[in-house]
């Protein structure tokens, strides 16, 4: 059973159904930007197009109509392409209307700093701020907290240097005493030497003699029957 009536001659499936409903929201959002951007571009030509003495300045109804053209094709409402030919032909209008006069052609200013001189500029921003952030407040107790501050530094390097040079002095004299300890090496007594030239007993020689088994004695013979 149909879920339209038969007079209905657009879509009939649900996913049909779902595109016409995508497209008049799409329509319903959209819609006001185009109407926007065709009403301020229409002011701008309307401001050009009047005497001298009108109240309408044509630069400002000028920057306004590029913005609204900017936020339509942002959006979608209208090409990019097609927003940037309506922007020149505009600009085009109304620099010839004013007496070749040159107008901003954007609301936007574009930086054309390069990358190296950007980078260049960050590094001096971010010094800068990190200088500024050390110094402190430029305060009488500011200046008095630096003074103080830079005071204990210089005597806490004095101390650091004549402690390292009291230790510098100190550490020869170890050396040397270790070095006498050292050099004298205990002598062994000679007992041990001659003892260890004295030749060994024949002892353990006359004990594996000994120990050799004797041969067995030959069997009798068997008498013969």
């Amino acid at each position: 059973m149909a879920k339209t009536p038969r007079t209905w001659t657009g879509a009939r499936t649900p996913s049909g159904l779902k595109r016409v409903r995508q497209a008049q929201s799409r329509h319903e959002v959209l819609q006001p930007r185009r109407s926007a951007a065709k009403t301020h571009v229409a002011k701008a030509l309307a401001a050009v197009a009047q005497p001298a003495g009108s109240t309408i300045d044509p630069v400002a109804a000028l920057a306004e109509a590029l913005s609204a053209l900017d936020r339509a094709a942002k959006v979608g409402a209208i090409h990019p392409n097609a927003a940037a030919r309506r922007k020149s032909r505009l600009t085009l209008k109304v620099n010839a209307a004013l007496g070749g006069t040159a107008v901003q052609s954007g609301a936007r200013v574009v930086k054309t700093t390069g990358k190296a001189a950007a980078a260049k500029a960050a590094k001096v921003r971010i010094a800068a701020g990190k200088a500024g952030k050390a110094k402190g407040a430029q305060t009488a107790a500011g200046k008095a907290r630096a003074a103080l501050s830079k005071t204990a530094r210089a005597e806490a390097a004095a101390a650091k240097a004549a402690a390292e040079s009291s230790t510098a002095a100190a550490t020869p004299a170890k050396t040397t005493a270790a070095r006498t300890t050292k050099a004298a090496p205990a002598a062994k007594p000679a007992a041990t030497k001659k003892a260890a030239s004295v030749p060994k007993p024949a002892a353990k020689a006359t004990a594996k003699k000994a120990a050799v088994p004797k041969a067995p004695a030959a069997r009798k013979a068997a008498p013969k029957k």
